[in-house]
């Protein structure tokens, strides 16, 4: 099955982008996934081409007219993709909803601008809203972006093994250990004597550490996320009770 993945937008010229060079853009070109841009404006139904129209009770800037995105949602519509739309008022992104859309048939992605979309279009079409942060950027086809990215790594021969990008950070819920590489020295400063030291079970326990250690530290919200699952499994809860 190919990931196929259709952008809604004004700005079709900004895809490929960074996704047609590296590893997701040798995928793009042995057909390991597809992409589709639709120009959002094509379906507007004025002389001047009018996507956006002025906020209901008035405001600055301007809103993304349902009709037309309707009109441009239908025409590329599938039962079998789902249909998303970047918003700094969607739920935030998680690596579980990536590995989700990454083991599909691909999703349909509109991106949005200016002051945003009319409301009703998101009942009126199913439409999942989606966060990639709490930020506002000047539009959505850069959390497109990187939400494709996250998704298109993880699907089967982009990223050659399959093992490959299981260690990294909010896979296993933490975030990822610290790496080195060679010299062994540099200014002043080594690699841990853990790392070099050849025994595997020592260099699993030292990494598992530290990946809880930066995670309790720099993101307590996934730490607490993190303790509470465990808590709540029968083996985290033998370690609640202290007999581990």
């Amino acid at each position: 099955m190919t990931f196929a993945a259709t952008i809604l937008t004004l700005y079709p010229e900004m895809f490929p982008g960074p996704l047609g060079i590296s590893l997701a853009g040798r995928g793009l070109r042995e057909g390991l996934w597809t992409l589709e841009t639709v120009q959002i404006r094509d379906f507007a139904t004025d002389k001047h081409r009018s996507v956006d129209d002025t906020p209901a009770g008035g405001g600055a800037g301007m809103v993304l007219r349902a009709d037309v995105l309707a009109s441009a949602i239908d025409s590329v519509a599938r039962a079998d993709r789902p249909l998303l739309a970047m918003t700094p008022r969607g739920r935030p992104l998680t690596q579980d909803r990536v590995r989700d859309l990454a083991a599909g048939p691909g999703a349909i992605v509109l991106c949005g601008r200016f002051e945003g979309f009319d409301e009703r279009i998101f009942d009126a079409r199913g439409i999942e809203q989606v966060s990639i942060g709490d930020y506002i950027l000047s539009g959505g086809e850069m959390a497109a972006l990187t939400m494709l990215d996250a998704c298109i790594r993880l699907v089967p021969g982009v990223m050659g093994a399959a093992s490959s990008g299981m260690d990294e950070s909010f896979e296993t819920g933490l975030l990822e250990y610290p790496q080195y590489t060679r010299p062994v020295e540099w200014e002043g400063r080594t690699i841990p004597e853990v790392l070099r030291s050849g025994d595997h079970a020592r260099i699993e326990a030292w990494r598992r550490a530290m990946a809880e250690t930066d995670t309790r530290l720099r993101r307590p919200d996934l730490w607490e996320r993190h303790e509470g699952a465990r808590v709540q499994s029968p083996s985290g809860a033998r370690r609640k009770h202290g007999t581990d």
